[in-house]
């Protein structure tokens, strides 16, 4: 995940720490415990980074898988093509040699 991709998630997680040491810090004044949350919500706000990098690992895995299958399907679909004219070609050729056999 790029630094541009994650600026706007990274100044929300900064945005979430700072408001919650204020808000602890003038309803408390405890240093303590101002820490011990804002070390929380830093968490939390790296957790939801996390979640958002695994998230678009993911969908690049997803994107990957299909393409995969569409390249496999259109090589099954020209082989099972190639197969079909090969059959069709003989039956065709066996149609004709009987054909002219029961003609002599």
């Amino acid at each position: 995940m790029e630094i541009r991709e994650a600026l706007v998630d990274i100044v929300l997680t900064i945005v979430l720490v700072l408001s919650t040491l204020t808000l602890v810090w003038r309803v408390w004044q405890d240093l303590t415990m101002a820490v011990a949350t804002t070390l929380m919500m830093l968490s939390l706000g790296g957790l939801f980074l996390s979640l958002g990098y695994k998230i678009q690992q993911l969908e690049a895995s997803i994107i990957a898988r299909e393409r995969t299958m569409r390249v496999n399907l259109e090589e099954l679909s020209t082989t099972m093509a190639q197969k079909y004219d090969t059959t069709v070609r003989h039956i065709d050729d066996t149609v004709s040699d009987i054909t002219r056999r029961m003609y002599r």
